[in-house]
């Protein structure tokens, strides 16, 4: 089957790459589409570094068509439409059983990542669950799935199923983006109407951030990007003003919009100085999460005495999200109307056209491009 493998320098397209044969906890999904995310650019240009051995197989945003289920398998049946998460979880420790599975290290990937944080070791390939082979070797997918393929392996605790109604190239967009960035609002800051809320960066994570802002019915929604274009996209998701940081100081300006500072700023991009900027814009009281992910050697200086008037800094891993009451929920504000999953679609590319949908996300052209399997 084809899909695009990266080897440490580039991607290729290969035909030679085959799906693992299936345990009995895992599902085949046949890939429908699979979103591009700004992720996936940066394990290529290397702000990731290294995290798994090469070659691999990329992409992490997919949704499909399950084909075949492990014989243990009781969540979905073959047939069914699913969006693909990219954590595993056990659903039985004490972080999945309180409603935080995106923290469980029973999963190989979990286990792999609690490690790294401790000793700041990169987890050998026998560390990681390998779901394809390329050329009688098994090999890893990207951040535990690899949807960049036309099939993929994963874990029944990866998959949810969804309304049919949903197609592919809006569905796949939940695996990731949409629940990055919503989670943000929902689970992890948890805002409250009438509160107002900062967005530093309106890329594809921070427009669902802003539209989660909206639906939870904040008052205040001030999107911030130093590219002035973006403002039409920001608008169209829900910020009620936008501030050019290219031209006019973002704090100043959004201290002077929200008279004092908001009650809470997310941070999108992955710049420490970006970072330090989200704890100047907040109220006394205000919470900071930080979404976007910076390198791995990155250092954020903060002055403690910025803190002491109850300000919070929130770490935000997948939106801290639980993907099996989340995607579900997330299907139903966009049958409602209320959760905007098309309009993020602004291109659609073929698997050998990601290059250009690489070009499109750093030249800022995309909400979310979308290579189409089927």
């Amino acid at each position: 089957m084809r899909g695009i493998l990266f080897d440490g320098e580039q991607t290729f397209v290969t035909d030679q790459l085959e799906a693992t044969d299936l345990e009995p906890d895992q599902v085949r999904v046949r890939i429908g589409a699979a979103g591009v995310c700004h992720s996936d650019l940066s394990v290529v240009n290397g702000t990731f570094g290294q995290m798994i051995p090469p070659p691999f197989v990329m992409g992490h945003e997919g949704a499909g068509e399950v084909v075949a289920v492990g014989n243990s398998v009781s969540t979905v049946e073959v047939g069914d439409h699913v969006v693909i998460a990219t954590i595993d979880n056990c659903g039985h420790c004490s972080v999945c059983a309180t409603g935080h599975p995106t923290l469980c290290q029973n999963s190989k990937l979990g286990a792999a990542i609690a490690r790294r944080a401790l000793t700041g070791e990169d987890p050998s390939p026998e560390d990681l669950p390998a779901y394809f082979t390329y050329q009688d070797s098994r090999v890893l997918g990207f951040a535990n799935t690899g949807v960049f393929a036309e099939e993929v392996v994963v874990g029944q605790g990866q998959v949810v199923a969804i309304d049919k109604r949903v197609p592919f190239t809006s569905a796949c967009l939940i695996g990731c983006g949409v629940l990055t960035g919503t989670g943000a609002i929902f689970n992890r800051a948890k805002v409250y109407r009438g509160e107002s809320v900062a967005v530093i960066g309106v890329g594809g994570i921070g427009l669902n951030v802003i539209q989660a802002a909206r639906i939870a019915g904040a008052t205040k929604i001030i999107a911030v990007d130093n590219n002035p274009t973006k403002e039409t996209f920001a608008r169209q998701f829900g910020a009620t003003h936008f501030v050019d940081s290219s031209q006019t100081p973002a704090v100043e300006t959004v201290q002077e919009i929200s008279s004092g500072g908001v009650d809470c700023s997310v941070e999108c991009v992955g710049h420490t100085s970006l970072m330090t900027e989200a704890i100047e814009m907040l109220r006394p009281g205000g919470k900071m999460v930080i979404l976007g992910v910076a390198g791995m050697d990155a250092v954020m200086e903060v002055a403690p005495f910025k803190l002491y008037q109850d300000k919070s800094i929130m770490g935000c891993r997948y939106g801290s999200s639980r993907p099996a009451f989340d995607i579900p929920a997330l299907v139903d504000l966009y049958l409602d109307g209320r959760l905007l999953l098309d309009e993020l679609v602004s291109e659609r590319y073929d698997l050998t056209e990601l290059d250009k949908a690489f070009e499109d996300l750093e030249a800022g052209k995309l909400a979310r491009g979308v290579l189409e399997l089927s």
